[in-house]
Order: structure tokens, then sequence, then C-alpha cells
């Protein structure tokens, strides 16, 4: 079983991050992005071809977290391979002892910096949970036995503000159904639209954890709102870091008031630090998170 599992099973409020694997060979960049916040997280995502800009496989950046004493999740997306290869990708991290996925659908080539690249799509979200959990029993897709099983921590990812909700709701309920344990959602901005996703979910057996990412200024905020699908920043948070004289602060502040927002209301925090890693623990140490380890 991995750290972030046992983590899972525990009851204290959990804290994730992400990281983006490089683009070219050089992983020192998102290395010490990771050390910022070590003392704090329990889990770091390494994303996977995130806003279908191409980077390095994230098994590679797990691999240097595992050998750091850090405890990977490995982000897979349905967009870029078919169910052959998904299978071999998530058997192969968990040689490496990679076993904590986030499952998802990935985002449109056309956003990206490869826009002619074809999408394969030949899974789904629901469907590449069911493969895990396939995985998991000691068989293939096909029916085939494995040697040797992996043990998996499998995660997906829920948009608590899209309208309308209950597609999305219905989904994630899929999810849980085919065996997903964890849940990070999109950046949240407005409490009250998280508060009545989570209270349309009550009694779902998964541990959601909410999505926290700096705040930059009003121009970032009216980025969000346009184009993010389900992320609502009210203008209130945009007015607020318009005003602020210094944004880092300002972002601080937001950032410690959602974190104690989310503590009464799910089990977690997953963090996406947009470069700004060395703001958030401060952040966290306001909304009252002690540090779980010393940073090495």
């Amino acid at each position: 079983m991995s750290r972030f599992s046992q983590a899972i099973q525990s009851n204290r409020f959990l804290v994730t991050m992400e990281a983006a694997p490089p683009k070219g060979t050089d992983a020192a960049p998102a290395l010490k992005g990771i050390e910022l916040m070590r003392a704090y997280v329990d889990g770091v995502n390494a994303t996977d071809q995130q806003g279908s800009v191409m980077r390095s496989s994230p098994w590679a950046l797990c691999k240097l977290m595992l050998d750091r004493g850090v405890e990977p999740i490995m982000q897979v997306t349905a967009r870029d391979r078919n169910r052959i290869a998904l299978q071999a990708e998530i058997l192969a991290a968990a040689i490496l002892g990679i076993e904590n996925v986030l499952l998802l659908t990935g985002d449109p080539t056309g956003m990206g910096d490869h826009p002619d690249a074809k999408a394969v799509f030949d899974l789904g979200s629901v469907t590449l949970v069911t493969m895990a959990r396939t995985l998991e029993q000691g068989k293939d897709m096909a029916g085939n036995a494995l040697q040797g099983t992996p043990k998996l921590c499998i995660g997906v990812a829920a948009s608590p503000g899209m309208k309308p909700l209950e597609p999305e709701i219905e989904k994630l309920k899929q999810k849980v159904e085919a065996g997903a344990r964890f849940v990070q959602t999109q950046p949240v901005f407005d409490l009250e639209e998280f508060a009545t996703f989570m209270e349309r979910i009550r009694g779902l057996d998964v541990a959601v954890l909410g999505g926290l990412m700096p705040l930059k200024s009003a121009k970032n905020a009216a980025f969000l709102n346009a184009n993010i699908p389900g992320v609502h920043v009210p203008d209130s948070l945009a007015q607020e870091i318009d005003r602020a004289e210094e944004k880092s602060r300002a972002a601080i502040e937001i950032m410690a008031r959602t974190v104690r927002g989310l503590r009464k209301l799910c089990r977690g925090v997953h963090v996406m630090p947009m470069g700004w890693e060395r703001y958030v623990p401060e952040a966290l140490a306001k909304a009252g998170i002690e540090p779980k380890t010393a940073s090495a």
C-alpha cells in the first residue's frame, strides 16, 4: 500500500500539489518547486502533457521523486494512447514503485503546442478507472492473466463549478463505483459553489481534495473565467487582487481563506501553484496546516 493510500485512510487533512515534467531533459526546475512545498505535501502529481503541451513523460519525474523520498502521483490521460499503451504505462510505473495514479480524459490537442496532433481517446475517464481496477485484479482488458499484479491508489478529477452540475456528479459517481479512491477538483474560488457540490455528493465514498490556485491578477481571473470550464472567480476576488499593491500578499491571503473554508468541507486541498510554489507554504500555515516533514 502506498504512503498516499495510507494517508487517505487517516482522518487528517491532506495536501497534494502539481508539478510539470520538463519540456526537455532538465528536471531541476520541477524538483526545486517540489522541494519548496515538500514539507506540507502528502503526494505530488506529475502532469501528463497538461494543456496538450508536449513535455517528457510523467513517470520519469515520478521516479526522481521516489528517489528523493517524495510520494508521486502519476497522471495518465486517455488522449494520447490506446488501451494497450495505457495498460503498459501503468504497469511500467508500478514496476518502478509508482502506485498512485490520477486518471484523466486529457485536454483537446488543439489548445496545445502541437495542434495538428491526432487524439486517440480509445478509453474515457470512467473506462480508464475500470481498466486500472482490472489490472489490480490480475487481468488485462482482454482477460489475459498478468505476471505480477499492481497495487494502485486510483484518483480522478472533478469540476465542482460545471453548469449544469448534474452530469458532472453522475460521471463522478460512475468513477467512484468503478474504483476511484480520491478526487482532485478544479481550482476553487467560490466556496459556496463548492459547498453545494459537496452537499450533492454527500455519502459518496471518496476522498475529495479541493483545488487551490494562486490568483495572480484581475487579468488572471478574467482568463480563468473565460477559458477554464467549471472555474468561477467571483468579481469580489478579482477586485481584491486588482486593488492590492502587492499581488503576492493578496494571493496568499486569498489562498489561506480558501483553505480554511475547504477544511470545513472536504478531506484535503490540491495545489496548482502555477510557478508560485514559494508563496503557498505561507498560505497553508496561515490556514492552520502544519508541516508534515522537515524540508530537505
